[in-house]
């Protein structure tokens, strides 16, 4: 049952929620998602699925909540609730109480993330609605970032485009700073110094870590930059968009690169890693080949950011599950002394190097939701 000392958690994706509960010790009481949003659309809680349409974010967020009913959690009986917010800006850059201060600078950043700042503020509204005084507060992917210094964050155009917040922001940041906390567990020593992070999954980056805090990551202005992701381009030439704008337009510009690229367009139609890994027709080896390749010359950049590096990590969906991927990118770092272990890679971790590595390989576990419990927690 639900008690006062519940802490709802909401991460609301571009097409779907993913949400769990915890308690005062932020132990996990229940954990669900709700998927394919204007699609095949499911929900999930603790295990138990359900096919269920949802047209929109608002449809879905209502099912969450009666889900949750069920199981004697209502929103007027927590003790908070905590939000994923992907862009904080320039100016929120550590975890907040939600305010009407801190929800208008949230909306003035949705320029910046128009695929993903609605769906937060979504759920802020929604569950303001269904309970007035609950303590509401937002952890923001880009906050982790803003340790990056200013020649990884400028762009090289005019001031006065930077000040309209043309820059590097970088995303991924609670995933990021969840590695940073959970590696000395899984590992059982101290933090590396020098950490190449690898957060995989149908969005996904890298992060170079140096001494706990992020020194450049391969995200930039918008999730859209950097690897080749499930269904958005990764890194493409300013010019080479505008002649797309030219020949399409913007908007159908913006779909094509957001949610038909990746290693959609590249495999003639399949997003999902584990169906490409899996097929091994000429497209789709292609599409993972050009995953790791371009994983893999990214990595150089961020270790050359650190000046070496000591150990990799790897989390999200792909970097968890994907053994072939994971494989294949380990093997590229041979040059930096890495040495993988076959059998711990099989067995998913979490240890990756061999006894004769000097550097060291790690599989961690996302912890997203924990983490935002955690920040949440912190300001109560």
């Amino acid at each position: 049952m639900g008690d006062a000392g519940d802490i709802l958690v909401l991460n609301a994706g571009s097409s779907s929620i993913k949400f769990a509960v915890f308690n005062g010790a932020l132990e996990e009481k229940h954990r669900g998602l709700a998927a394919g949003i204007g699609g095949a659309s499911f929900l999930e809680i603790d295990g138990a699925r359900k096919e269920q349409p949802f047209i929109d974010h608002t449809s879905a967020l209502a099912a969450v909540l009666a889900a949750l009913k069920k199981v004697g959690v209502e929103p007027g009986g927590l003790r908070a609730a905590a939000h994923r917010v992907v862009h904080g800006g320039r100016h929120l850059s550590k975890p907040v109480r939600l305010t009407p201060e801190n929800i208008a600078e949230i909306v003035s950043c949705t320029p910046l993330a128009p695929l993903h700042n609605p769906h937060n503020l979504a759920a802020i509204e929604a569950l303001s609605a269904s309970a007035p005084d609950l303590p509401q507060f937002a952890s923001f992917d880009t906050a982790f970032h803003t340790s990056n210094p200013d020649v990884a964050t400028r762009y090289a155009i005019p001031k006065m485009m930077e000040t309209k917040g043309i820059r590097r922001y970088g995303f991924h940041g609670l995933s990021y700073a969840s590695m940073v906390k959970r590696l000395p567990e899984v590992s059982g020593a101290a933090l590396p110094s020098r950490l190449l992070a690898f957060h995989l999954g149908n969005g996904a980056s890298l992060c170079a870590i140096h001494n706990g805090r992020s020194v450049a990551t391969t995200m930039g202005y918008s999730p859209l930059d950097g690897l080749t992701m499930g269904t958005r381009s990764g890194g493409i030439d300013a010019n080479a968009v505008l002649r797309l704008v030219e020949e399409n337009g913007l908007e159908r510009t913006k779909a094509i690169l957001n949610h038909e690229s990746g290693l959609l367009g590249l495999s003639g139609g399949k997003s999902d890693m584990r169906n490409l890994v899996l097929e091994h027709s000429a497209e789709s080896d292609f599409a993972v080949e050009h995953f790791c390749y371009w994983s893999l010359r990214h990595a150089g950049s961020l270790v050359a950011a650190m000046e070496g590096c000591d150990a990799v990590a790897f989390t999200g969906g792909i970097g968890e599950n994907a053994v072939a991927v994971r494989a294949r990118i380990l093997r590229g770092l041979e040059w930096l002394g890495l040495r993988m272990d076959p059998d711990g890679n099989h067995r998913g971790g979490p240890r990756l190097h061999a006894q004769t590595s000097k550097v060291s390989a790690w599989v961690v576990p996302a912890a997203e939701e924990q983490m935002i419990a955690e920040d949440a927690l912190g300001l109560l």
